[in-house]
Protein backbone atom coordinates (compact mmCIF):
# COMPACT_ATOMS: atom_id res chain seq x y z
CA UNK A 1 0.00 0.00 0.00
CA UNK A 2 2.96 2.53 -0.72
CA UNK A 3 5.22 2.32 2.30
CA UNK A 4 7.17 4.35 1.31
CA UNK A 5 5.00 7.16 0.32
CA UNK A 6 3.11 6.63 3.37
CA UNK A 7 6.73 6.93 5.74
CA UNK A 8 7.11 10.33 3.94
CA UNK A 9 3.08 11.84 4.70
CA UNK A 10 4.01 10.51 8.42
CA UNK A 11 7.64 12.16 8.92
CA UNK A 12 5.61 15.34 7.39
CA UNK A 13 3.15 15.37 10.25
CA UNK A 14 3.78 17.28 13.49
CA UNK A 15 5.23 15.06 16.24
CA UNK A 16 3.52 14.63 19.48
CA UNK A 17 3.91 16.91 22.84
CA UNK A 18 2.70 14.83 25.78
CA UNK A 19 -0.77 13.47 25.34
CA UNK A 20 -1.01 9.47 25.95
CA UNK A 21 -4.38 9.27 23.55
CA UNK A 22 -4.62 10.11 19.75
CA UNK A 23 -8.06 10.10 18.19
CA UNK A 24 -7.79 9.27 14.55
CA UNK A 25 -10.21 10.51 12.02
CA UNK A 26 -10.15 8.22 8.76
CA UNK A 27 -11.97 11.08 6.68
CA UNK A 28 -12.96 10.74 2.80
CA UNK A 29 -15.15 13.36 1.63
CA UNK A 30 -16.49 14.42 5.08
CA UNK A 31 -16.10 18.35 4.82
CA UNK A 32 -20.14 18.48 5.75
CA UNK A 33 -18.86 16.76 8.83
CA UNK A 34 -15.40 17.07 9.83
CA UNK A 35 -15.59 20.29 11.88
CA UNK A 36 -18.36 19.00 14.10
CA UNK A 37 -16.48 15.60 14.92
CA UNK A 38 -13.12 17.68 16.00
CA UNK A 39 -14.84 19.88 17.73
CA UNK A 40 -16.25 17.20 19.99
CA UNK A 41 -13.36 15.56 20.36
CA UNK A 42 -12.02 18.28 21.44
CA UNK A 43 -14.94 19.46 23.67
CA UNK A 44 -15.28 16.09 25.05
CA UNK A 45 -11.63 14.81 25.47
CA UNK A 46 -9.56 17.90 25.83
CA UNK A 47 -6.35 16.18 26.56
CA UNK A 48 -6.09 13.63 23.42
CA UNK A 49 -4.44 14.63 20.17
CA UNK A 50 -6.14 14.77 17.30
CA UNK A 51 -5.04 13.29 13.85
CA UNK A 52 -6.85 13.73 10.55
CA UNK A 53 -6.49 11.03 7.58
CA UNK A 54 -7.79 12.74 4.19
CA UNK A 55 -7.95 9.89 2.24
CA UNK A 56 -7.58 12.01 -1.08
CA UNK A 57 -11.06 13.63 -0.31
CA UNK A 58 -12.59 15.14 -3.31
CA UNK A 59 -13.96 18.04 -1.40
CA UNK A 60 -12.60 20.47 1.21
CA UNK A 61 -12.36 17.84 4.04
CA UNK A 62 -8.27 18.46 4.69
CA UNK A 63 -8.91 22.09 4.08
CA UNK A 64 -11.76 22.37 6.60
CA UNK A 65 -9.64 20.09 9.24
CA UNK A 66 -6.75 22.60 8.85
CA UNK A 67 -8.56 25.92 10.18
CA UNK A 68 -8.58 24.26 13.41
CA UNK A 69 -5.47 24.86 15.48
CA UNK A 70 -3.64 21.93 16.71
CA UNK A 71 -5.02 19.52 14.39
CA UNK A 72 -2.26 17.13 12.57
CA UNK A 73 -3.60 16.25 8.87
CA UNK A 74 -1.96 13.99 6.89
CA UNK A 75 -2.97 14.17 3.16
CA UNK A 76 -2.98 10.77 1.32
CA UNK A 77 -1.82 11.24 -2.87
CA UNK A 78 -4.16 8.31 -3.80
CA UNK A 79 -7.62 6.89 -2.01
CA UNK A 80 -6.44 4.00 0.16
CA UNK A 81 -10.18 3.19 2.00
CA UNK A 82 -10.52 2.72 5.28
CA UNK A 83 -8.04 0.25 5.66
CA UNK A 84 -5.09 2.08 4.59
CA UNK A 85 -6.04 4.82 6.28
CA UNK A 86 -6.19 3.94 9.41
CA UNK A 87 -2.79 1.88 8.81
CA UNK A 88 -1.70 5.38 8.38
CA UNK A 89 -2.45 6.54 11.65
CA UNK A 90 -1.46 3.79 13.50
CA UNK A 91 2.10 4.08 11.93
CA UNK A 92 1.76 7.39 13.44
CA UNK A 93 0.80 6.68 16.50
CA UNK A 94 3.26 3.93 17.16
CA UNK A 95 6.12 6.01 15.80
CA UNK A 96 5.09 9.07 17.91
CA UNK A 97 4.90 7.09 20.90
CA UNK A 98 0.75 7.27 22.42
CA UNK A 99 -0.70 4.83 24.50
CA UNK A 100 -3.91 4.36 23.11
CA UNK A 101 -5.49 5.39 19.76
CA UNK A 102 -9.20 5.89 18.79
CA UNK A 103 -11.07 5.56 16.01
CA UNK A 104 -13.34 7.90 15.17
CA UNK A 105 -15.30 8.20 11.86
CA UNK A 106 -15.46 11.44 9.92
CA UNK A 107 -19.05 10.66 9.33
CA UNK A 108 -20.39 11.84 12.63
CA UNK A 109 -21.80 8.67 14.02
CA UNK A 110 -19.32 7.96 16.78
CA UNK A 111 -20.00 9.97 19.95
CA UNK A 112 -16.39 11.33 21.33
CA UNK A 113 -18.00 11.05 24.75
CA UNK A 114 -17.96 7.30 25.12
CA UNK A 115 -14.56 7.21 24.48
CA UNK A 116 -13.96 6.88 28.54
CA UNK A 117 -16.10 3.56 28.08
CA UNK A 118 -13.38 2.54 26.02
CA UNK A 119 -10.69 3.54 28.15
CA UNK A 120 -12.15 2.19 31.06
CA UNK A 121 -13.11 -1.28 29.09
CA UNK A 122 -9.51 -1.40 28.41
CA UNK A 123 -8.18 -0.89 31.23
CA UNK A 124 -10.27 -3.34 33.87
CA UNK A 125 -10.56 -6.35 31.03
CA UNK A 126 -7.14 -5.83 30.07
CA UNK A 127 -8.00 -5.77 26.53
CA UNK A 128 -5.89 -5.01 23.83
CA UNK A 129 -8.55 -3.73 21.46
CA UNK A 130 -12.09 -2.82 22.66
CA UNK A 131 -14.89 -2.31 20.26
CA UNK A 132 -17.78 0.04 20.76
CA UNK A 133 -21.21 -1.96 20.66
CA UNK A 134 -24.09 -0.43 19.03
CA UNK A 135 -26.03 -3.89 20.44
CA UNK A 136 -24.84 -4.57 23.82
CA UNK A 137 -27.29 -2.69 26.82
CA UNK A 138 -27.35 0.49 25.07
CA UNK A 139 -30.38 1.96 23.17
CA UNK A 140 -28.78 4.05 19.69
CA UNK A 141 -29.18 4.19 16.02
CA UNK A 142 -28.54 0.95 14.87
CA UNK A 143 -27.80 0.75 11.32
CA UNK A 144 -29.74 -1.18 8.34
CA UNK A 145 -31.53 -4.17 8.73
CA UNK A 146 -29.28 -5.80 5.90
CA UNK A 147 -26.23 -4.58 8.04
CA UNK A 148 -27.57 -6.26 11.24
CA UNK A 149 -27.96 -9.10 9.56
CA UNK A 150 -24.71 -9.53 8.38
CA UNK A 151 -23.66 -8.27 11.70
CA UNK A 152 -25.65 -11.16 12.80
CA UNK A 153 -23.49 -13.57 10.48
CA UNK A 154 -20.21 -12.25 11.36
CA UNK A 155 -20.98 -13.06 15.47
CA UNK A 156 -21.77 -16.71 13.97
CA UNK A 157 -18.67 -17.21 12.23
CA UNK A 158 -16.01 -15.58 14.81
CA UNK A 159 -17.71 -18.05 17.45
CA UNK A 160 -16.93 -21.31 15.20
CA UNK A 161 -13.15 -20.11 14.42
CA UNK A 162 -12.09 -18.12 17.32
CA UNK A 163 -14.09 -18.53 20.00
CA UNK A 164 -15.18 -15.65 20.40
CA UNK A 165 -18.81 -13.91 20.66
CA UNK A 166 -18.53 -10.17 18.78
CA UNK A 167 -21.83 -8.87 18.50
CA UNK A 168 -20.81 -5.41 16.57
CA UNK A 169 -18.24 -6.92 14.57
CA UNK A 170 -18.01 -4.38 11.64
CA UNK A 171 -18.42 -1.27 13.95
CA UNK A 172 -15.13 1.25 13.48
CA UNK A 173 -15.61 2.89 17.01
CA UNK A 174 -12.22 1.47 18.46
CA UNK A 175 -9.75 2.21 21.00
CA UNK A 176 -6.50 -0.17 20.71
CA UNK A 177 -3.52 -0.22 22.79
CA UNK A 178 0.14 -0.15 22.05
CA UNK A 179 0.15 -4.21 21.13
CA UNK A 180 -2.82 -3.95 19.45
CA UNK A 181 -1.35 -0.78 17.36
CA UNK A 182 1.93 -2.83 17.06
CA UNK A 183 0.36 -5.59 15.28
CA UNK A 184 -2.27 -3.66 13.20
CA UNK A 185 0.60 -1.29 11.87
CA UNK A 186 2.18 -3.74 9.81
CA UNK A 187 -0.56 -6.00 8.79
CA UNK A 188 -4.44 -5.16 8.26
CA UNK A 189 -6.27 -5.56 5.15
CA UNK A 190 -7.31 -2.76 2.74
CA UNK A 191 -10.78 -2.87 2.29
CA UNK A 192 -13.65 -3.54 4.84
CA UNK A 193 -10.51 -4.53 7.35
CA UNK A 194 -13.10 -4.30 11.04
CA UNK A 195 -14.15 -8.06 11.11
CA UNK A 196 -10.23 -9.22 9.70
CA UNK A 197 -8.48 -7.63 12.72
CA UNK A 198 -10.54 -9.29 15.37
CA UNK A 199 -9.22 -12.68 13.75
CA UNK A 200 -5.72 -11.20 13.37
CA UNK A 201 -5.40 -10.08 16.71
CA UNK A 202 -6.59 -13.15 18.47
CA UNK A 203 -4.23 -15.07 15.79
CA UNK A 204 -1.43 -12.94 17.56
CA UNK A 205 -2.60 -13.73 21.37
CA UNK A 206 -4.15 -10.22 21.90
CA UNK A 207 -7.12 -9.95 23.26
CA UNK A 208 -10.16 -8.11 22.04
CA UNK A 209 -13.60 -7.34 24.03
CA UNK A 210 -16.38 -5.10 23.81
CA UNK A 211 -18.46 -2.06 25.74
CA UNK A 212 -22.07 -1.13 24.94
CA UNK A 213 -21.57 2.41 23.12
CA UNK A 214 -24.65 4.94 21.75
CA UNK A 215 -24.15 6.12 18.28
CA UNK A 216 -25.76 8.31 15.54
CA UNK A 217 -26.84 8.89 12.25
CA UNK A 218 -24.43 10.66 9.84
CA UNK A 219 -26.08 13.66 8.87
CA UNK A 220 -24.32 14.34 5.44
CA UNK A 221 -23.17 12.36 2.57
CA UNK A 222 -24.24 8.25 2.62
CA UNK A 223 -22.53 5.14 3.80
CA UNK A 224 -19.78 3.42 1.83
CA UNK A 225 -21.60 0.25 1.79
CA UNK A 226 -24.86 0.37 -0.26
CA UNK A 227 -27.17 -2.29 -0.36
CA UNK A 228 -25.83 -3.14 -4.22
CA UNK A 229 -21.79 -3.12 -2.62
CA UNK A 230 -23.46 -5.52 0.26
CA UNK A 231 -22.77 -9.44 -1.72
CA UNK A 232 -19.23 -8.23 -2.27
CA UNK A 233 -18.62 -6.62 0.90
CA UNK A 234 -19.89 -9.70 2.94
CA UNK A 235 -18.32 -12.58 0.12
CA UNK A 236 -14.87 -10.38 0.68
CA UNK A 237 -14.60 -9.76 4.47
CA UNK A 238 -15.71 -13.98 4.68
CA UNK A 239 -12.56 -14.75 2.55
CA UNK A 240 -10.60 -12.51 4.06
CA UNK A 241 -11.23 -13.76 7.52
CA UNK A 242 -11.04 -17.39 6.03
CA UNK A 243 -7.27 -16.78 4.80
CA UNK A 244 -6.64 -14.85 8.08
CA UNK A 245 -7.23 -18.23 9.99
CA UNK A 246 -5.26 -19.94 7.84
CA UNK A 247 -2.18 -18.02 7.93
CA UNK A 248 0.27 -18.95 10.90
CA UNK A 249 0.88 -16.52 13.71
CA UNK A 250 2.26 -13.45 12.51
Amino acid sequence: MGENCLSRNIEAAEKRESAELLAVIPAFNEQGNILRVIHEIQEELPLADILVINDCSEDRTGLVARTIPGVKVIDLPCNLGIGGAMQTGFKYAMRAGYLYAVQIDGDGQHLPQEVPKLLQAIQEKRCDMVIGSRFLEVESFRTTWCRRLGIRFFDLLFRALVNLRITDSTSGFRLYNRKSLEVLSRYYSSDYPEPDAIVLLKKNGLKVCEVGVAMREREHGCSSITPIKSPYYMAKVVLTILFSCARPRR
